[in-house]
């Protein structure tokens, strides 16, 4: 079994991709069980199930200098790189990328594909395999049913 990135490689590649998205503002970024994730998916989405990555954009006064947090699930991340064929490092920048977008303001249930078109463009700049909105548009040509937003 493949070990999860070092803090270290994670936090160079968020600098690097909260760059690129054109991300002002700290980003806090959580990694934890697909248990975990699916108390915060209830709380704050009403969706009962584990996901692989929630946003959760910081807004108000209190937000300060942040932009937001992201929260992966490493048990998911782990199936869905098996899944696709690529390292764990992959998928786990994948998400941190997704999770980046929507704290941007990007959200790919609403905005016509401006998302996918950004993603796209990014993992490209940044050496990344194919990102979660194109795995759903696979899906759904497969007849496989749509995943939900990550934006919380």
């Amino acid at each position: 079994m493949e070990h999860l990135p070092s803090a270290r490689t994670l936090a160079a590649f968020l600098r690097m991709a909260q760059q690129a998205v054109r991300l002002r503002g700290d980003v806090t970024v959580l990694l934890t069980t697909d248990k975990a994730i699916r108390r915060l998916n209830r709380r704050f989405r009403g969706l009962d199930k584990a996901t692989d990555v929630l946003s959760f954009l910081a807004d108000g006064p209190a937000a300060g200098g942040m932009a937001g947090d992201l929260a992966i699930s490493v048990q998911t991340a782990r199936r869905q790189a098996d899944k696709q064929g690529h390292a764990l490092s992959a998928e786990m920048k994948v998400l941190i990328l997704h999770g980046l977008l929507h704290l941007a303001g990007y959200d790919h249930e609403t905005d016509d594909g401006r998302m996918a078109r950004r993603e796209r463009v990014l993992r490209a700049r940044l050496g990344l395999p194919h990102g979660l909105i194109e795995r759903e548009q696979e899906g759904r040509a497969a007849g496989r049913p749509a995943m939900r937003s990550a934006l919380a």
